[in-house]
């Protein structure tokens, strides 16, 4: 029986992917720190869909998470043939300000871990010629964005990292996705300390900028999916977006936002 592993299922763009997949028949391990969450969201899906979903209570910001959940897929013989890394948190702020522990937490989440995880899986893949991995980045993944430098780093870095797994998964037989949402009404902002007059300044308030919900976005993830896009950009709006960032110099995109950003805090 074969699985599709979703990590930072409890919540947000993994939740609705969670309900979306579950409602394709699709048996899930999922993902998050909150074993309560988990625990509630497996009964129900099990009983609306008629699934098997598994649960795994882990930290991502832990060296040590993506051993553990790859055990742990080994002992209860959930054979994982779709891994979505999709668990991530931000930062916002000027970086010598930020809390030094809690960006090296943000990196070891959205980089290491996901490395981690797609290594670890991949072999059993490798060996049966099949799987999928998405890895979801970010609109940010497209520019170096001051005072978010470390979160867009780190979205850079999936970025890159995907678009190399790709070649090399391709003669194995196995699909790779880069997944890139926009601004979405999460409780991303919240979680990463900017739900306040530092989302005026990144453009990244609910309330003013526009935003597609979890479900639109996680749509639009199956749509890439089932089509099997090696690469997808959720949002007409933010297609447009990455297309215009891509004529333009990273030293002029990093000026504008600074000075953006600056302004818009001059103002509070």
């Amino acid at each position: 029986m074969t699985y599709t592993l979703i990590t930072g299922a409890s919540g947000g763009i993994g939740l609705a992917l969670a309900r979306q997949l579950a409602a394709q028949k699709h048996n899930l391990v999922l993902v998050a720190r909150n074993a309560e969450k988990l625990a509630q969201l497996s009964h129900q899906l099990q009983a609306q869909y008629g699934i098997q979903v598994g649960c795994i209570a882990a930290d991502l910001a832990r060296p040590d998470a993506a051993q553990h959940i790859y055990s742990e897929t080994q002992q209860h013989q959930w054979n994982v043939n779709l891994l979505v890394n999709n668990a991530g948190v931000g930062s916002g702020g000027e970086f010598a300000t930020l809390s030094l522990p809690a960006e090296l937490e943000l990196l070891q989440l959205n980089t290491a871990s996901l490395v981690a995880l797609t290594h670890l899986f991949l072999q059993p893949m490798r060996e049966r010629r099949s799987g999928t991995i998405i890895n979801i980045a970010s609109m940010t993944a497209f520019m170096p964005v001051p005072y978010m430098a470390t979160y867009a780093a780190s979205k850079a870095f999936v970025r890159s990292f995907t678009e190399a797994l790709t070649q090399e998964c391709r003669p194995y037989g196995i699909d790779v996705l880069l997944f890139a949402p926009g601004l979405t009404r999460t409780n991303f902002n919240e979680a990463a300390g900017i739900n306040n007059e530092k989302a005026d300044g990144l453009n990244s308030d609910y309330t003013t900028a526009p935003a597609q919900t979890p479900e639109e976005v996680a749509k639009e993830l199956v749509n890439a999916l089932r089509a099997k896009k090696p690469f997808h950009v959720a949002g007409r709006r933010n297609r447009l977006g990455a297309r215009l960032l891509a004529c333009l110099p990273n030293a002029m995109i990093a000026r504008y936002v600074a000075r953006s950003y600056q302004k818009q805090l001059a103002q509070h």
